[in-house]
C-alpha cells in the first residue's frame, strides 16, 4: 500500500510528527522496531500503581515543545525532583558532602567557580543555538574541550573536578571529551545563571508519569503503527519513497520522516539521499550511558537531610528522586565499560552499594530495581547527543534540517537531545512536510 507519509520509528519524535501529519490530513505509517512505542522513554506500572520511569523522565521550563504538546493531550505538569527537601550528595572515592562548597574545595575555589561560570553564561550568550556556525570563532570554539577552556582560564584542579563530576552526573560525556561550542550552544538553548541549571533544565515532570506522553499518543495512533518492524533500507525517490523491512516487505510513500537514533540510522542502507547530508547524519554520535532505578517503601535519604540528588564518581554518576520513594540514577559513558564487565547477576546488586554508600543501608532492599542499557540496545545505541571536539564543526549546518522527501527529527536532532528535542524537532519536521504538501 502506497502511503503520503512514513514515519521511522515511535519514539517521542516519531510519535509527535505522525500525530501532526494525521491531523494535517495525511495518510500514515509508522514503523517501529520494538514491541511498544515510546523508545527511550518508558515506565513500569507497579502493584501499588506507582509509575516507575525507566526511560526519559523530566523536563524545564524553557522545553516549550514538551510542555505544549503536554496540555494539548490535557497532561499535567507538576515539580520535579528539585523540589524535595535537603541536600544534593557529592561522593568521591576520597570523601563525601553535602550542599556547597564540595569537601575538595580549599580557600578560594568558589570564588573562582563562580568567576568561571560567569564567563562561560556571558560567552554562551553570542552563540547562536540554532547557528553556532556563524559564530566568528567558531572552529577554535569547536576544537577547545570545556576543561581545556577551563585550564586555559587559570581554574584550579578542585573547581575543573566540580564542573568533570556535574557534567558526568548527566552522562552526556566528560568535559575533557566535550566540544566548548557545544556546551555553549546548549547553555545559549535554555539560558539560565550558571552553566546548567537544574531547574531550568529538569524542573518539571508529567504527574500521570513521563511515558504517558507517548503511551497516549501511540493509542491515539494506534491504527497507523506497526510494532516488531524494523527497517532494513530506504531508497528516497521523488513522488515514491521506498522503505524494505528486515523481513524482506517493502512499503512506499510520497514522504519518509526519519525519526532513528543516528547509531540505529547507520545499520540502515540509504539511497536517494545526499552523501552530505549522509555523512553530517552518520557524524554524529551518542553517550553510550544506562540508567538504573529503584523502588523504595519510603524516602529513606531523608533521614539524613538529603534530597536524592548526587554527583559521584563511583560506577554511578548521579542520583534523584522521581518522586515518591522511587530512586532514578545514571551511568556515564566513562564508566559504561565497567558496567559491562560486572557479571549480569551483580549489576544491580552493586549499583545498589554504591546508593547504600551515599544514602544508607536501606538502599540494599528495594521493592524493584530496573536497568536499561541504552548503548548497546540494538534500537537506541546511546543516550543524549555527545558532542566531541571537532563535531559541531564536522556535522555542520545540515544538523537538524531537511531534504525534502526525506525529513530528519529525533532528539539527536536538536541542540541538547532530550526529550524536547525530540517533541521540538518531531513537530517541525511534519510542518515542514505538511507545507510542502
Amino acid at each position: 500500500m502506497h502511503h503520503d507519509v512514513i514515519v521511522l520509528g515511535a519514539g517521542l519524535a516519531g510519535l509527535a510528527a505522525a500525530r501532526d501529519l494525521v491531523a494535517g490530513g495525511a495518510d500514515v505509517l509508522v514503523l517501529e522496531a520494538r514491541d511498544r512505542v515510546g523508545g527511550r522513554v518508558e515506565q513500569v506500572c507497579l502493584p501499588d500503581r506507582r509509575k516507575v520511569q525507566v526511560g526519559g523522565e523530566v523536563v524545564g521550563r524553557a522545553h516549550t515543545a514538551y510542555l505544549g504538546l503536554a496540555e494539548e493531550l490535557g497532561l499535567k505538569l507538576v515539580p520535579s525532583y528539585v523540589a524535595e527537601p535537603g541536600d544534593i550528595t557529592r561522593s568521591t572515592p576520597d570523601g563525601d558532602s553535602t550542599g556547597d562548597p564540595p569537601h575538595w574545595f580549599g580557600p578560594g575555589d568558589m570564588t573562582l567557580h563562580q568567576k568561571l561560570t560567569d564567563e562561560f553564561v556571558a560567552m554562551a550568550r553570542t552563540v547562536d543555538p540554532a547557528d553556532p556556525w556563524s559564530h566568528h570563532q567558531a572552529a577554535v570554539l569547536d576544537r577547545l574541550s570545556v576543561n581545556g577552556w577551563l585550564r586555559a582560564r587559570h581554574a584550579s584542579p578542585a573547581v575543573v573536578r566540580l564542573w568533570e563530576i556535574g557534567q558526568l552526573g548527566l552522562a552526556g560525556g566528560s568535559y575533557e571529551r566535550t566540544s566548548l561550542l557545544a556546551a555553549l550552544r546548549k547553555s545559549a538553548a535554555v539560558p539560565s545563571s550558571g552553566h546548567y541549571d537544574y531547574d531550568d533544565w529538569e524542573g518539571l515532570r508529567l504527574e500521570e508519569g513521563s511515558a504517558t506522553l507517548a503511551e497516549v499518543m501511540g493509542r491515539d495512533l494506534s491504527p497507523h503503527i506497526r510494532l516488531d518492524s524494523p527497517v532494513a533500507a530506504l531508497d528516497v525517490r521523488p513522488g515514491r519513497c521506498t522503505v524494505r523491512l528486515v523481513d524482506g516487505e517493502t512499503v512506499t510513500a510520497e514522504a519518509v520522516v526519519c525519526a532513528l537514533p543516528v547509531g540505529p540510522l547507520r545499520s540502515v542502507a540509504v539511497t536517494g539521499v545526499s552523501d552530505a547530508r549522509l555523512a553530517s547524519l552518520h557524524r554524529q554520535r551518542n553517550a553510550t550511558a544506562a540508567k538504573f532505578a529503584a523502588v523504595y517503601d519510603e524516602p529513606f535519604w531523608r533521614k539524613r537531610h538529603r534530597n536524592g540528588l548526587s554527583e559521584c564518581e563511583g560506577v554511578l554518576g548521579s542520583t534523584w528522586p522521581q518522586g515518591g520513594a522511587v530512586l532514578s540514577a545514571l551511568i556515564p559513558p566513562e564508566r559504561y565499560g565497567v558496567l559491562l564487565g560486572t557479571p549480569p547477576h551483580l549489576r544491580i546488586q552493586e549499583l545498589l552499594a554504591e546508593v547504600a554508600g551515599l544514602f544508607g543501608e536501606q538502599a540494599h532492599q528495594p521493592r524493584a530495581a530496573y536497568l536499561r542499557l541504552w548503548g548497546t540496545d540494538p534500537w537506541t545505541q546511546g543516550y543524549v547527543t555527545q558532542w566531541t571536539p571537532g563535531d559541531v564543526m564536522a556535522v555542520g549546518p545540515l544538523h537538524g534540517t531537511h531534504e525534502p522527501p526525506f525529513y530528519v527529527c529525533g532528539s539527536d536532532q536538536w541542540v541538547a537531545g532530550y526529550m524536547e528535542g525530540a517533541v521540538r524537532t518531531g513537530r517541525a519536521a511534519a510542518g515542514e512536510a505538511l507545507r510542502r504538501g
